[in-house]
């Protein structure tokens, strides 16, 4: 993974900055996307390029927008001359129940968790087709076992399932495509999940009994990236158990 360039969308916090940390330290060279987070993508870059100076770039974009799409990958290319890999890890999650739900929700769900990846893996093809990279898609043990009252989140995340798959046959043979969901990493930081009653009940449902680490799925990203050459077209489950026994 030295000196390769991966560019990580929603990598400014939470999972995506574990992500980054973790490809970091086995000397990949970063370009770490974010939409509001700046004082947290500033502060990662900083501490990242303490260790390794020159090997982080930034980048601001609204993942909505699909115009700014082939810009973005675009500037990450300049940055370093390259593009080996690219995680879409950028997500919105929040509740619709059917009789709430708007098509304003549904243009942010889908438009970050389904729309933004397709559109960013078509304009990254051609630079990672040069360097025989990969994608890596962040997806959610959700697909299969829907979450209640998460109707566009749940079906954004499968359509991502089923991007991850499609690109991989698309893509073939120079990039590889696969997929990582998680189960419990991290809780959401705020809405029903503050509850710790709720929290119990989804660990106890884990056949491991604990909550994950946001490196569980780094380590995964990280294995795909560069330990994983004739893997290509599946989507891991990082979840203790938990989708296998809901």
């Amino acid at each position: 993974m030295r000196d390769s360039v991966i560019l990580i969308t929603g990598g400014a916090k939470r999972v995506g900055a574990s992500i980054c940390r973790r490809l970091h330290a086995h000397g990949a060279r970063l370009i770490i996307h974010y939409r509001t987070s700046l004082h947290e993508a500033k502060a990662l870059h900083d501490e990242l390029t303490r260790q390794r100076p020159d090997s982080v770039a930034l980048v601001q974009a609204d993942l909505l927008d699909i115009e700014l799409l082939p810009e973005l990958i675009e500037k990450s290319v300049q940055r370093f001359g390259r593009l080996d890999g690219l995680i879409n890890n950028a997500s919105s999650f929040f509740p619709t129940p059917l009789p709430q739900l708007t098509q304003a929700d549904w243009i942010d769900l889908v438009g970050s968790n389904l729309q933004a990846p397709l559109f960013l893996s078509q304009a990254a093809a051609p630079y990672l087709k040069q360097q025989r990279g990969c994608i890596v898609n962040i997806v959610d043990i959700h697909t299969e076992r829907p979450l209640k009252n998460y109707v566009i989140y749940n079906a954004a995340k499968g359509g991502l399932l089923a991007l991850t798959k499609s690109l991989a046959v698309e893509m073939s043979p120079e990039v590889r495509v696969n997929g990582v969901s998680p189960g419990p990493i991290l809780w959401p930081e705020e809405g029903e999940w503050a509850d710790e009653a709720a929290r119990r009940q989804i660990i106890d449902s884990t056949l491991l009994k604990r909550c994950g680490e946001p490196d569980d799925i780094a380590r995964t990203v990280q294995f795909l990236i560069a330990d994983a050459p004739y893997i290509t077209g599946q989507t891991i489950a990082v979840d203790g158990g938990r989708s296998i026994h809901l």
